[in-house]
C-alpha cells in the first residue's frame, strides 16, 4: 500500500504515524512512538487500537535520534507491507521565510539550522531525522511543516516588538507557535460548527506546551507566543510571560551564564518551577501541597488574562475552544477557566463538560464553549500529500519502505 510517514521527533522520543492513501485523502493506519531514547528505549505502536508492538531495548541499542529512526524504519519494513512515498516532518520554527510547508533539500535544512537557538527543545530534534533520511533515502520526498507558518499574515502591530526596526528586518518578531494544531482546529471547526468558524474564536492549546490563538474567520490574527516558544501562558517547564528585566538581573546580578538561563527557562520553570513538584498537570491536581495548588491557580489565572487580551484583539468573542492534552482531558481545568470567562457571558454546562461532550456551554451562553481534539499529524499528512502530488517524479513505484 502507498503510504506517508509522519515524524514528530523530540529530545528523547520519536512519535510517528503511517497514513495510507484512499480516495485522494490520507487515512491513519499506524500510530506509534519510540520513547526513552538513550535511557530506557521502548517502541510501541497500534493500529485501530490494536497493539502491534511493545518492545524495550538496552540503552546503548538506541542511544540517539538517528538510531531511533533506523529502528522504527526497520520494524516497519519487516512487518508492514508499505510503499513509502514521502515523509512529513513537524518543524517548530520556520523563521520569517517559510509561510507554508516546503519540500526539503539540503539548502532548506541548512537554513533551518539557524533557528536552533530559538527553539532548543525542538528544532535540533526536528532536524535530526531529516538529516538521517537525506543519507539513507536521498530519493525520498521529505516535507517540512512549520508550527510558525499558520501565523504568517499577522498585522504589523501584532508581530512587531517595540525595538529598533533593524531587528525586525533581521527576523526578531512575534511568530507564534502551535500553528499546525490551530490550523487543524480551524479546519475542523468549518466542518462541525461553520457559524462559529466564521466568527471570532479563541483556541486554547493547553498541554505541556501551551499557547492561545485568536482566529478571525479561521485565520490567525494574534497569538500568546512570540519570538520563541517561551512567551504567553505558563507551560510544563517554560514560564510564559516574564519581564525581560528578570533575565537581565539573572545575567548581571546573579552571574548566571546564558546557557544556564536558557536551561532555567526551558527546563526548570513553568508548572515545574512554580510548584517544585511536577510539570504534569495531573500530578498537580491530585496533590494537596499548597505549591501545587498555586501552580494550578496560576495556570488558570494566566489563561483568563490572555483570553482578555485576545478578545480585545478580535473586538469581541463568539467562541472559545479547548484543545490538546489538558484542554481535551481535564474537565476541572475547563470549568475553572470557564469561571474566569464569565465576564464575557460564558455559561458552562457542567454535565456536558463532565461527560466530555464537544459542546460544553449552555444555550444561554453568549460565548460558545467547545472541545475540539487536535490532530497535528493528520495536518502534516495532508500537507505532505498536497506537495507529493505536485512532484510525481519523486514517487518510486514498488519500492518498499527502507532505511
Amino acid at each position: 500500500m502507498d503510504a506517508i510517514l509522519v515524524v514528530n521527533a523530540g529530545s528523547s522520543s520519536i512519535k510517528f504515524q503511517i497514513f495510507g492513501m484512499e480516495g485522494g485523502a490520507p487515512r491513519r493506519l499506524i500510530k506509534g512512538q519510540l520513547d526513552g531514547i538513550g535511557t530506557r528505549p521502548r517502541l510501541s505502536a497500534e493500529s485501530d487500537k490494536s497493539s502491534l508492538i511493545e518492545r524495550t531495548y538496552a540503552s546503548d541499542e538506541i542511544a540517539d535520534v538517528p538510531a531511533a529512526i533506523a529502528t522504527v524504519a526497520s520494524w516497519l519494513r519487516e512487518t508492514q507491507q508499505l510503499t513509502l512515498l514521502a515523509v512529513g516532518h513537524r518543524v517548530v520554527h520556520g523563521g520569517p521565510k517559510y509561510d507554508r510547508p516546503v519540500v526539503l533539500d539540503q539548502a532548506v535544512a541548512a537554513n533551518l539550522e539557524q533557528y536552533v537557538s530559538l527553539a532548543p527543545l525542538h528544532q535540533p530534534n526536528n532536524l535530526a531525522p531529516i538529516r538521517t533520511l537525506f543519507k539513507s533515502r536521498p530519493e525520498l520526498l521529505q516535507v517540512a511543516c512549520f508550527d510558525t507558518a499558520f501565523h504568517h499574515g499577522h498585522s504589523a502591530v501584532a508581530d512587531h516588538y517595540a525595538i529598533p526596526e533593524r531587528f525586525y528586518a533581521e527576523g526578531v518578531r512575534r511568530y507564534g507557535f502551535h500553528g499546525l494544531s490551530y490550523e487543524y482546529v480551524a479546519q475542523r471547526l468549518r466542518e462541525v460548527a461553520p457559524a462559529v468558524a466564521a466568527g471570532r474564536v479563541i483556541v486554547a492549546h493547553l498541554g505541556s506546551g501551551a499557547s492561545m490563538c485568536a482566529l478571525a474567520n479561521g485565520r490567525s490574527v494574534e497569538s500568546t507566543m512570540g519570538f520563541t516558544a517561551l512567551d504567553g501562558i505558563p507551560m510544563g517547564t517554560r514560564p510564559g510571560q516574564i519581564d525581560a528585566g528578570v533575565l537581565l538581573y539573572l545575567l548581571t546580578e546573579k552571574g548566571m551564564t546564558p546557557t544556564a538561563v536558557q536551561d532555567l527557562l526551558y527546563r526548570e520553570s513553568g508548572l515545574k518551577g512554580l510548584s517544585g513538584i511536577s510539570n504534569d498537570m495531573r500530578d498537580l491536581q491530585s496533590s494537596s501541597d499548597p505549591r501545587a495548588r498555586l501552580a494550578v491557580d496560576y495556570f488558570v489565572y494566566r489563561v483568563g488574562l490572555n483570553a482578555g487580551m485576545l478578545t480585545a484583539a478580535l473586538g469581541g468573542l463568539d467562541a472559545f475552544v479547548f484543545t490538546a492534552g489538558i484542554g481535551e482531558n481535564s474537565p476541572t481545568i475547563r470549568a475553572r477557566i470557564a469561571e474566569k470567562l464569565a465576564w464575557l457571558g460564558v455559561v458552562l454546562d457542567p454535565a456536558a463538560n463532565t461527560e466530555r461532550k464537544s459542546l460544553i456551554s449552555r444555550p444561554e451562553s453568549r460565548v460558545v464553549l467547545l472541545v475540539v481534539p487536535t490532530d497535528e499529524e493528520l495536518m502534516i499528512a495532508q500537507h505532505t500529500l498536497a506537495l507529493l502530488t505536485k512532484e510525481p517524479a519523486r514517487k518510486v513505484a514498488g519500492e518498499r519502505l527502507a532505511t
